[in-house]
């Protein structure tokens, strides 16, 4: 077997592959050889047939086979003497199957990694929010486990529902003709009033009733709106307030601790909750810098992206899509928009988390650093203790198929970033007020 391998671009290769006829019939032969141990023929007993009759019987299945194996061989050869890694499916050009004593020949195309120098890191630094947490953010959370603590009591007053209430209505829509939608309808649905849970126009409307009132009133859905056959329309709400309970909180003491979370007080509980904040804006701010650090080093490179890892992002977020939608009952149809389109607006995104990766990846094989057995196990173990599966079935699944590669990649790219972040100068800097956001939750 000689091969010649064209660059056809910095990132594709197609290598040309000519087989001589004696390797092409060497490799039926053997195939033939294989097919004689077990071929059961009529009138011969096991592994005594001729070989002519198994050639001829099993012609099709040989001649496809002795194909398949001679250039599955070959390709694990030549990878081997390229050393390259095709981030790719290999792309196979050739005809059906062998001819004996025929010369073969067959060509395969796929992707490399892009190979590029990695920028000095000297010099470099990173600024890192320092986490702060004030008490009005540890009270708004002594807050929410009190209203979700809360015992819930008849409104005995006859009045109107208002903020801070509890409600049961009953509601049915009706579109512009004045039809009902099942689609907008409910029996008894509970909300507490004034946290969001429901449209505003919906809630103004159930804020003009009284237990047993019933009325109605336009309401409007966002243009935004998950389903979008609703989004943007204006339809008819007609509701019956059936329940009004109001909230009677808990006081803070050392029993609502022990009933939140098995806290001995008070002040273990703010403790605890303060420390919560803490730690996961501690992990989001470093995120942060370190891909801002990431950003900048990106910025002194020029490489070309593989097209089939731009691709396999775009699949595992559309993925996500279709997962997310199927879960509220909905397919892709629903977002109003063909799977091209959607391809298309997550291409930027999958373009900049494929030279994330390929960047760190670069950095990983230029530093040496490993994902070893008991680290992928450890990935497996966490996964399955949040997802609830069993380690086991998850490891055999990614192994099955073969998503591995995908998981000790990912892997090592984190590493590759906590190698990168040691190695430049961190300085501290207060926290952005508009940041702090809602991370302890």
């Amino acid at each position: 077997m000689e091969y010649r391998v064209e660059d056809v671009t910095p990132i594709k290769r197609t290598v040309h592959v000519d087989v001589p006829a004696e390797e092409v019939t060497a490799s039926i032969a053997a195939t033939v050889a294989i097919y004689s141990r077990s071929a059961d023929v009529k009138g011969f007993r096991k592994g005594k047939v001729p070989m002519s009759v198994i050639e001829g019987k099993y012609r099709k299945q040989i001649y496809g086979e002795a194909t398949t194996d001679l250039v599955n061989t070959h390709i694990n050869e030549i990878m081997d003497e390229l050393k390259v890694s095709p981030v790719s499916g290999i792309d196979y050009d050739g005809a059906e199957s062998l001819v004996k004593g025929e010369d073969f020949s067959y060509s395969i195309t796929f992707e490399v990694m892009p190979e590029f120098e990695l920028p000095s890191l000297e010099g470099l630094s990173v600024e890192e929010e320092e986490p702060e947490v004030d008490e009005d953010e540890v009270q708004a959370v002594i807050d929410r486990i009190r209203n979700q603590m809360a015992e819930l009591k008849d409104v005995e007053e006859k009045r109107k529902a208002q903020d801070g209430d509890v409600v049961m209505v009953t509601f049915q829509g009706q579109d512009e003709d004045g039809k009902p939608m099942d689609e907008v309808r409910a029996e008894n649905f509970e909300l507490t009033l004034g946290e969001g849970q429901a449209l505003e126009d919906f809630e103004t409307l159930v804020k003009t009733l009284e237990v047993g009132e019933i009325g109605e009133s336009k309401v409007t859905f966002p243009e935004d709106f998950l389903n979008g056959d609703l989004a943007g329309r204006t339809i008819t709400m007609r509701a019956n307030l059936k329940a009004l309970k109001e909230k009677n909180l808990p006081e803070v003491t050392d029993e609502l601790a022990q009933k939140a979370g098995g806290f001995e007080s008070v002040d273990a509980m703010k403790e605890a909750v303060s420390k919560s904040y803490t730690e996961s804006r501690k992990q989001l701010y470093r995120s942060q810098a370190q891909k801002r650090l990431l950003d900048e080093l990106l910025a002194k490179v020029d490489f070309p992206l593989p097209e089939a890892m731009v691709d396999r992002h775009i699949e595992r977020m559309i993925n996500e899509l279709t997962g997310n939608l199927e879960r509220q009952g909905k397919s892709l149809d629903s977002t109003g928009k063909t799977e091209e389109q959607l391809r298309e607006e997550n291409k930027q995104e999958a373009e900049d988390l494929t030279r994330s990766e390929i960047y760190l990846l670069a950095t990983a094989k230029a530093e040496n650093l490993e994902v070893s057995e008991q680290e992928l196990d450890f990935f497996f173990q966490q996964m399955a203790a949040r997802t609830g599966e069993d380690f086991f079935q998850l490891k055999k699944f990614h192994m099955d198929n073969n998503l591995m590669f995908a998981v000790r990649d990912r892997l090592l790219a984190d590493k590759a970033m906590e190698h990168l972040y040691s190695k430049v100068e961190v300085r501290p800097i207060p926290a952005k007020k508009e940041d702090a956001g809602d991370a302890g939750e």
